[in-house]
């Protein structure tokens, strides 16, 4: 079979997964959400197993996962009539054949030069903003103590950072300047979330400011590591980042 047939064998079968979902109590739920993402794992690795080595290109696997888990938690939010649950199965299916093509692209030029790494780096920056968002907001909506919410907050955004900062050096094992940026940055969003755990926003206002957060960080890491950490760059992510400071602090409801 083919990689592209595979692909759309992997969209389907999760997709239908997602469906399947519903028939589910919401205890079973929770749990096949889970196995849902096991599931996405499994199913990447089989579409691009001839491409992805035992080391560092199995951080390809890492966005999908992700993914299907914020996904999946983000349902649980949404109304039970089925006009706002199809447009968001359509968009996990559309999500997880361009992630499937993307990754692809990620594992090739891990090992030799593809003209499409631009493009792919470019889509996959925008996957992962949205899959931030949704983990966030999956996240804060659990509204759990701060010594549950900061390890979550730290190890998905590690995860994410990781996988990121990757996609720019492709490197074949892990380096210490890959480490120490990933971390650095997780450690800064984690730090950030104590700081909105004590601030009266709505969920959805702080799952927004985390992402922007990690919109920033994520943007200056990989220029620093593609060398194009210029001030102008640098003076584009700030700007980005006061603004939705300032709308956030506007859109606070203060006092009682």
């Amino acid at each position: 079979m083919s990689k592209r047939r595979r692909f759309i064998v992997t969209s389907i079968l999760l997709s239908l997964g997602f469906i399947a979902i519903q028939f589910l109590t919401d205890q079973n739920r929770f749990w096949s959400i889970g196995a849902l993402g096991i599931l996405t794992m499994v199913l990447f690795y089989w579409s691009l197993m001839e491409s992805l080595g035992r080391k560092m290109t199995l951080l390809t696997l890492v966005l999908p996962t992700i993914f299907t888990l914020g996904v999946g938690v983000f349902w649980f939010l949404l109304p039970t009539n089925v006009f706002a649950r199809i447009p968001i199965v359509m968009f996990y299916a559309i999500g997880i054949y361009v992630l499937c093509l993307t990754a692809n692209i990620y594992s090739v030029a891990s090992v030799r030069t593809i003209a499409l790494l631009r493009a792919a780096r470019g889509v996959g920056f925008v996957l992962s903003l949205l899959t931030s968002f949704l983990v966030f907001d999956a996240i804060l909506s659990i509204k759990t103590e701060i010594y549950y919410l900061l390890p979550f907050i730290f190890v998905v955004s590690f995860l994410l950072y990781l996988q990121g900062y990757w996609t720019v050096l492709l490197e074949t094992k892990l380096s210490k300047d890959l480490v120490t940026i990933t971390a650095t940055s997780s450690l800064l969003t984690m730090e950030i979330a104590a700081v909105l755990y004590f601030w009266p926003v709505t969920v959805v206002t702080g799952s927004l400011f985390l992402t922007v957060t990690f919109y920033m960080l994520l943007g200056l890491g990989q220029a620093k590591l593609d060398g194009r950490l210029f001030s102008s760059t640098v003076r584009e992510h700030v700007i980005v980042g006061v603004l939705v400071f300032v709308a956030m602090f506007f859109a606070t409801h203060w006092g009682g």
